[in-house]
């Protein structure tokens, strides 16, 4: 019974880590690319390792929410967003 209890637990504790990264990537990217007025939600997925794929989605209601802009990352060991592709430019205010 402990152990099924301390797998329950890694499992939230990597959930909860996980979550947290990508909220410090997502920061990033809006910080370094600005707010579109129509901002949805950020998407972060890992790929592999250390590379993830972001995607900006836009919209005034959920049936119209697209991809306004996408980008492939790179982090280093503290979260921080290394190298993009293609590079993350300010394009809202």
């Amino acid at each position: 019974m402990q152990n099924k209890m301390q797998c329950e637990q890694a499992k939230v504790n990597r959930c909860e880590m996980n979550n947290a990264l990508d909220s410090v990537i997502s920061e990033q990217v809006i910080q370094a690319l600005g707010a579109p007025c129509d901002l949805r939600n950020v998407q972060i997925r890992r790929l592999w390792a250390d590379h993830y794929r972001v995607n900006v989605l836009v919209g005034s209601n959920a049936s119209n929410v697209k991809v306004a802009n996408s980008f492939f990352v790179t982090i280093d060991e503290d979260g921080k967003v290394v190298t993009s592709a293609p590079k993350i430019t300010k394009q809202y205010s």
